[in-house]
């Protein structure tokens, strides 16, 4: 799948993605800045992953974990601090949302900060039903 936007290509073309500039990006977030090297590798092998181009730059990314049936689980959402604010990261997730692939899914994701961007696409707060365990480390 591939989506353009003025100079901006979003894809989910694996043999696009930059993993190193993915690692950097990632490790600047404070959701997976401990986030070991083998760990984010796995994490996309195992995911459906949108990347986010300028040129043959990459500048922003996102995965989607999904059984394609009932439920996917979006995450890692990061765009390079040079290209936000332009709206790219409004694109990816309305890529996303609207992807062939997951309509009549049920769509969840984690945020501490964002709540207002992903309330504008129809993901609504809900802290009262959803539990989570961590590994231990």
């Amino acid at each position: 799948m591939n989506m353009v936007f003025g100079d901006i290509l979003i894809s989910t073309d694996r043999l696009k993605l930059d993993f190193d500039k993915i690692y950097q990006l990632l490790s600047m977030t404070y959701w997976a800045d401990n986030r070991p090297v083998d760990k984010v590798r796995k994490s996309i092998e195992h995911s459906l992953c949108y990347g986010v181009y300028q040129g043959n730059r990459q500048i922003g990314f996102a995965r989607v974990i999904t059984d394609w049936a009932t439920t996917y689980w979006l995450c890692d959402v990061v765009i390079d601090s040079e290209f936000r604010g332009q709206g790219i990261g409004k694109k990816l997730i309305d890529t996303i949302i609207h992807s062939e692939d997951l309509q009549g899914l049920s769509g969840f994701l984690g945020t501490a900060d964002a709540h207002g961007l992903y309330e504008q696409y129809g993901f609504v707060k809900d802290d009262n039903r959803f539990m989570v365990r961590r590994p231990q480390i």
